[in-house]
């Protein structure tokens, strides 16, 4: 009983921050994002009743007591459906730095849910999986999908109408979006602790959410149309409201690092100068910024012109999660 997954991360263009139920991973907002070319995955899966624990070994280490439980109960909802109580063994690895605000947990519990629907023998749809990847981590559901895609709040207290689904498929559009490592470090606060901070002291807290089905609509517009401007435009207001929220939270958090400001005034000043460039950021320092193909060199040389910025990653829209190997 064993499988091997990709999936690839993704950056929420239309942000989500905010749970209506931390249990089962329900947002409070619906999000539109982008699956990356370049940022993914692999976890391999075994289950066997030899095992008495399990045991996860994440980037060749042997994962914290806190990775592994929150692993285990994510489990334990696929065992109960396959009707099946042993143990695993899950070795994952992420191809760039994990809880650093580049949604290592969104393609992390996509590929586990992909592996151990498999190795279970489950047969499940595209949105089973993507209702499943959500009670990880509520990004993840967003990484079954390749390509534009829409995670749908809902409205249901059990979960099964929020889930991902695409807008339109890779080939729809061939935009980038270049991330700049500016911190290779874990973050100090986790995005759900941030998000119950939020919603528990910030006085803009509902604010963010009645404006949200406007942003989404005007979003989906601008991705059927292939509107770059209305695009960045919004992915920037989203990020800038976002993070407006986190900072009006009591203690406020503060995601971004000196590099990632400067940055941000950076991709300003290429756009104010004629290159058609919008930043994004989610919860980490990590500086994303969304531009045409005619325009990669050009932001790709901005980026590394400032000090502090470790590496550019260039992305396009990633595929679909999918199986690796797999036993019969």
């Amino acid at each position: 009983m064993r499988a091997k997954a990709r999936a690839h991360s993704n950056i929420a263009l239309i942000k989500y921050w905010g749970k209506r139920d931390e249990r089962l991973n329900l947002p409070a907002v619906g999000s539109i994002s982008l699956t990356l070319s370049a940022l993914w995955t692999e976890t391999e899966i075994e289950f066997s009743p030899q095992f008495q624990t399990d045991q996860l070994i994440l980037n060749d280490k042997t994962a914290s007591p806190e990775e592994t439980g929150r692993t285990s109960r994510f489990l334990d909802v696929l065992r109960k459906l396959a009707g099946i109580n042993h143990k695993a063994v899950i070795q994952s690895h992420n191809n760039f730095p994990t809880a650093a605000g580049l949604a290592s947990s969104a393609s992390g519990f996509a590929a586990l849910t992909l592996a151990a629907a498999r190795a279970l023998h489950l047969s499940l749809s595209r949105k089973e999986l993507s209702v499943l990847a959500r009670q990880g981590s509520g990004s993840a559901a967003r990484s079954i999908p390749g390509g534009f895609v829409e995670m749908h709040a809902g409205q249901s207290a059990d979960g099964s109408d929020a889930f991902a689904e695409p807008i339109a498929p890779p080939a729809h559009w061939d935009i980038r979006l270049l991330i700049g490592i500016t911190s290779g470090a874990a973050k100090k606060i986790g995005s759900t602790a941030g998000m119950n901070l939020s919603k528990t002291t910030s006085p803009y807290y509902q604010a963010w959410i009645d404006a949200q089905h406007a942003d989404l609509t005007a979003m989906r517009q601008a991705i059927l149309d292939r509107d770059f401007e209305r695009l960045g435009e919004l992915s920037e207001y989203s990020c800038l409201k976002m993070h407006a929220l986190a900072l009006s939270s009591n203690p406020g958090i503060l995601y971004w690092n000196g590099v990632t400001v400067e940055a941000m005034h950076a991709v300003r000043d290429l756009r104010r100068r004629g290159t058609p460039a919008y930043f994004t950021i989610d919860a980490g320092p990590q500086i994303k910024v969304l531009c045409l193909p005619e325009d990669e060199n050009e932001v790709r040389e901005m980026l590394e012109s400032i000090p502090g910025i470790r590496e550019v990653v260039s992305n396009k829209p990633g595929p679909d999660a999918r199986i690796l190997e797999a036993d019969e």
